[in-house]
């Protein structure tokens, strides 16, 4: 393994709080030594045999952590597989991705969870960490085997894919885990009233003849999630948040000390509903939780940047070109996303002023490790040596043609942003570099 000198990037890490040019020098997978930046006139000398990257102009910070990611496999590799998706989120910047578990069979036991530890191992470019069923298949009716799939690997349980409909099981979820310390993520979603919507219900919806999905469906999860938190202790992060309703309720239950973390994703935070009809019914345009209205989309907004979002996850979702190339009504939701988070965030939040660089790294590395409980999201002597680089400055027009991941359903194809992860580091080892021959 060789040695990597990071020389003169600005080093942002809100874990040390560290904002500042710095050297980082890499050996045997570990971060060595961090030290002030060296003048390029220095007589010191890295150490021989060090291939020193300059990184001057550029950003370093911790390696990249999403928290809400759909690999597919085992059982639908036709969208994605561990090695390509993976390589997704090399090329966007992250060196560790959790991966929900409706998969097929869904991730409920064991045996599962071993298995995409082990396909991660064998073919994974970045850290894998599982997360396994609430319930047994996802069914919502029984506990899934949590403790087995904790020894196995996983970092937290959740049906997502589908909301935990029965109080009575969500409370058992929240109680049980308590003795592993690790999180229930919840899609919040009341199905009796979603049922049937394929947009956020409102006036976009009305005009294009649409069954919408209102933001009571949502706000009405969220609520009992809360209450069931409060009562039982248990640690609770809810996935994808979209509505104003949904952000006021977490802000009140965190100021009351519930123990409760959120994520919102990159879509909620650039798109709205009106990106249905401005598209033509484009089907990348269909997610769950829905595109929501401008109201929701600012007051999610000011929710990242005073504190009550923890985390930004992509909510990868693959899906085969085929099967989103039908007509808005009967195409799946969702979209991919590993490989445009970081551009997208760049450009709309932290150029736009929303947030600034310490807010962004704490929502991608700090919060999502801290949240997980995983040994990553900073940059100190001894950790491992996961870290992305990220150049401000350059721009670029997003191409899915040239994605890693197998699917193309990608809202964002052509835009132009500035602000692209161009070196990611995992365990020491570079597994991805923009300039690198690559299909990027």
């Amino acid at each position: 393994m060789e040695r990597l000198l990071l020389s003169g990037g600005r080093v942002v890490d809100p874990a040390t709080g560290l904002d500042a040019p710095m050297d980082i020098l890499i050996a045997d997978g570990r971060i060595e030594s961090i030290l002030p930046a060296r003048n390029a006139s220095s007589a010191d000398k890295p150490p021989r045999g060090t291939r020193v990257l300059d990184l001057t102009g550029k950003i370093v910070t911790p390696g990249l952590v999403d928290m809400h990611v759909h690999l597919r496999d085992p059982g639908q590799e036709h969208k994605e597989i561990i090695e390509t998706g993976t390589r997704a989120a090399a090329a966007g910047g992250f060196t560790s991705v959790a991966c929900m578990p409706n998969t097929d069979p869904p991730n409920d036991g064991l045996a599962l969870t071993e298995y995409i530890v082990g396909e991660a191992r064998r073919t994974g470019v970045v850290n894998v960490f599982p997360i396994g069923c609430v319930s047994k298949g996802s069914r919502g009716e029984d506990l899934a085997e949590i403790g087995d799939m904790v020894r196995g690997g996983i970092v937290a349980v959740s049906d997502d894919g589908h909301p935990v409909g029965s109080s009575r099981l969500m409370r058992q979820a929240l109680e049980y885990t308590t003795m592993f310390d690790i999180p229930v993520i919840d899609h919040c979603e009341d199905r009796s009233l979603s049922a049937g919507g394929v947009m956020n219900e409102g006036h976009v919806s009305t005009v294009l003849g649409l069954q919408g999905i209102p933001a009571a469906a949502e706000e009405i999860s969220v609520d009992r999630n809360i209450a069931l938190a409060r009562l039982t202790g248990g640690r609770l992060h809810l996935a994808h948040l979209s509505t104003r309703g949904s952000v006021e309720r977490v802000r009140a239950a965190k100021r009351d000390g519930v123990p409760i973390t959120c994520e919102v994703t990159p879509h909620h935070l650039v798109l709205t509903d009106e990106a249905v009809r401005e598209s033509g019914y484009d089907s990348n345009t269909k997610m769950n939780p829905p595109l929501r209205s401008e109201d929701d989309r600012q007051a999610v907004l000011a929710a990242v940047a005073d504190g009550t979002i923890d985390a930004i996850a992509s909510d990868h979702a693959p899906h085969h070109v085929d099967e989103k190339m039908r007509e808005f009504d009967a195409a799946p939701f969702g979209i991919i996303g590993l490989e445009t988070v970081v551009p997208l965030m760049m450009d709309r939040l932290v150029r736009a002023g929303v947030i600034d660089m310490q807010r962004l790294v704490t929502l991608l590395a700090w919060n999502p490790a801290r949240i997980l409980r995983i040994d990553r999201g900073c940059l100190k002597q001894g950790a491992t040596a996961d870290v992305t680089v990220i150049d401000p400055d350059l721009e670029r027009t997003v191409d899915v043609g040239r994605f890693h991941s197998r699917s193309r359903n990608c809202p964002f194809d052509g835009w132009s942003l500035r602000g692209w992860p161009v070196t990611t580091i995992v365990g020491g080892c570079i597994v991805h570099e923009l300039n690198a021959a690559s299909p990027r």
